[in-house]
């Protein structure tokens, strides 16, 4: 049987892909202070911003991030800076095999 499609791939974005816009992110990805203070119970840099973003993309658009998921540059470096990190603080994020989540990174 033919698997069928109700979304169109442009509605199945809108949806569910993490917002680049700047009003958006400061709305749904802004961290409060318990945030904050849950993320960094974490001890690598790696686990507290692949904590932060696993926790925004939950929060919106309401689901996790899925193995070899695209994150846009500009929800990276909006996330880490909170926590005072760096965008490349993630990159050793999947090296050990108990926390992999294959996480890709777009320059937009």
């Amino acid at each position: 049987m033919a698997h069928r499609t109700i979304l169109t791939e442009r509605q199945r974005s809108a949806l569910f892909d993490l917002p680049t816009d700047e009003t958006l992110m400061l709305r749904h990805f802004t961290l409060a202070d318990d945030d904050i203070e849950h993320i960094n119970e974490r001890r690598r840099p790696e686990n507290k911003i692949g904590f932060a973003l696993q926790l925004c993309a939950l929060r919106y658009p309401g689901r996790l991030l899925s193995s070899g998921e695209v994150i846009p540059e500009k929800v990276l470096r909006f996330i880490a800076a909170q926590l005072g990190l760096t965008g490349n603080d993630v990159l050793p994020y999947a090296a050990r095999r108990q926390t992999r989540q294959l996480l890709i990174f777009a320059e937009k």
